[in-house]
């Protein structure tokens, strides 16, 4: 028999439950993702870096949670790339904001994964409908000419 699947819970950052750590499934259902995206979050944004156990099980603080949530808001409501995501949250954490974890130092970093500091990723829908409409006429007239 196979056992009933449970629903994720819809928590918002201010209900994360009182506990010092937090395994990874009790975050995916927190944050209502899955637990392999939380893994792929770990190698792309080096500010996520739960501790593990002597058992190897990854152990999430409150800030940690905090920080998927996070990373939840701009990658899927704001609709930030990955890479715009890290910049913004690295871009936060140098400008001193104390509810930015510190960036990992480059000396943990492999250098593969260095990121050239850039401009931070604007949202695409905070474009006026207007200037979308006009870019829109503008690529049907390339279009027509093409044709």
């Amino acid at each position: 028999m196979s056992e009933p699947k449970i629903a994720p819970m819809t928590v918002t950052p201010e209900e994360i439950p009182d506990k010092l750590y937090f395994r990874i499934g009790e975050v995916a259902r927190l944050a209502a993702i899955k637990p392999y995206v939380l893994r792929f979050w770990e190698t792309e944004f080096h500010v996520l870096d739960p501790k593990k156990s002597g058992t190897g099980h990854r152990l999430y603080r409150r800030k940690d949670v905090q920080l998927v949530f996070e990373i939840k808001q701009l990658l899927y409501e704001k609709r930030y790339t990955i890479e715009g995501a890290r910049k913004f949250l690295e871009g936060r954490a140098k400008n001193g904001d104390s509810a930015a974890p510190a960036p990992e130092s480059p000396s943990k970093r492999s250098p593969a994964k260095q990121a050239v500091p850039g401009p931070v990723q604007t949202g695409f829908f905070d474009v006026p409908s207007s200037v979308l409409e006009t870019v829109r006429k503008e690529l049907l007239e390339i279009a027509d000419l093409l044709k």
